[in-house]
């Protein structure tokens, strides 16, 4: 087995009244970026980005570098997160975009931090701790500063979220099968709470949390169920030669890079469900007349033949990586998923996987994976569900 190791780094400095700078380095094994970034006070605009690759995963990764100018003009607050995966990590990099908003994110704290201290020089009467849970969480009208949106209060809206799905009320489920919660996936900015918060209200039947190289322990998601009256399954993000593979039913806690071959036989061995995720993600970005990759080509790769389906639909690739995939799968005649590969609580249920059977758990999970009778959809902020069509008869 391999061993992996990414870092993250990010550095926050106050240029003058107005502005903020933002350092981020993201490396690992296998790439290194850094970028900085120019936001202004008090609105947390982005004025300037700039970024550079330290080690690249293939010769296409440098054509990345002026897409990042899509993020400028961009404004903290709602849809923000959304907006830089569309513009940056479809279009340039989900590497650069994941750093980007690490060093937004972070941006926001210190300008939080600079208004707090300014009410106190103000008003020396009342304390940080008291600005952050009163005044900084109104919006800027009311509090005629820096308005910085955040998760709900415990139990604030909790009567409020649906209780049942839209998929069980036509007889079947919606889940999203691809979903990554802080700090268990470093590279989520959502703590898990958030986002289970933000699938009820939505009208998700379930998800499924996907760490990277990381599998919950069931008593943790048992309780996390219970208290949230919302039902959420377990698998397991991993990464092998051949790319990112989702999990089900594999209790090994796997860590590091390892080969595609052994995962397929623990997956096999304990009688579980091995999806490819995002399959083409980057393959089509820059230069596909030059690759020369057709689906018929791409049907060919090893990988196919150890992978029990094909995830095609997934929010942080572009559609024409997904549509690809979504050929390959048909002409394999694979089963087909879709799952948000949510990173922050408003992408969940952006796509997800509509089955026809109800499930309450993990076993249920993998029994109605492995009838094949599911399809992917496009869930949020559509007005139908569009079921993306996979003819595995011909």
């Amino acid at each position: 087995m391999l061993k992996f190791v990414r870092n993250k780094l990010v550095s926050i400095q106050r240029k003058d009244k107005n502005t903020l700078t933002a350092h981020g380095v993201l490396e690992d094994d296998i790439y290194g970026l850094e970028i900085d970034v120019t936001l202004s006070l008090p609105d947390l605009e982005i004025l300037s980005i700039e970024g550079k690759w330290g080690r690249t995963e293939n010769s296409e990764c440098p054509r990345a570098i002026p897409f990042l100018q899509e993020a400028v003009g961009l404004r903290m607050g709602e849809g923000f997160s959304r907006g830089i995966q569309k513009s940056v990590g479809r279009k340039a990099c989900p590497h650069f975009a994941n750093i980007l908003l690490e060093c937004c994110h972070a941006a926001r704290d210190a300008a939080m931090v600079i208004q707090g201290e300014t009410e106190k020089d103000k008003s020396p009467g009342p304390g940080f701790e008291e600005f952050l849970s009163s005044d900084a969480e109104k919006p800027a009208s009311q509090s005629g500063g820096l308005f910085v949106s955040g998760p709900p209060r415990s139990g604030q809206e909790e009567e409020s979220l649906p209780r049942a799905g839209k998929g069980k009320k036509s007889g079947g489920m919606i889940v999203d099968l691809h979903v990554h919660t802080l700090p268990a996936s470093p590279c989520s900015s959502v703590p898990v709470g958030e986002i289970i918060a933000e699938a009820k209200k939505i009208g998700l039947d379930a998800i499924c949390l996907t760490e990277h190289n990381h599998v919950w322990d069931p008593k943790e998601v048992a309780e996390l169920s219970q208290k949230y009256d919302f039902l959420i399954l377990r698998g397991n993000e991993i990464t092998t030669d051949q790319g990112d593979m989702i999990v089900f039913g594999l209790e090994k806690d796997v860590q590091g890079i390892v080969k595609l071959e052994e995962l397929r036989k623990a997956v096999s061995q304990a009688g579980g469900f091995m999806i490819v995720a995002h399959p083409f993600r980057g393959f089509l970005t820059f230069g596909v007349g030059k690759l020369g990759l057709t689906p018929e080509k791409a049907m060919e790769r090893p990988l196919f033949k150890l992978v029990d389906g094909v995830e095609v639909l997934n929010s942080k690739v572009t559609k024409k990586e997904n549509d690809f995939a979504a050929r390959v799968a048909a002409g394999l005649r694979l089963p087909a998923t879709g799952g948000s590969d949510a990173h922050e609580a408003s992408a969940v249920g952006i796509y997800a996987t509509r089955f026809s059977r109800v499930f309450q758990d993990e076993k249920g999970l993998i029994e109605a994976l492995k009838s094949g009778d599911y399809s992917p959809i496009a869930f949020r902020g559509k007005t139908s569900e569009r079921s993306v069509a996979i003819d595995r008869t011909t």
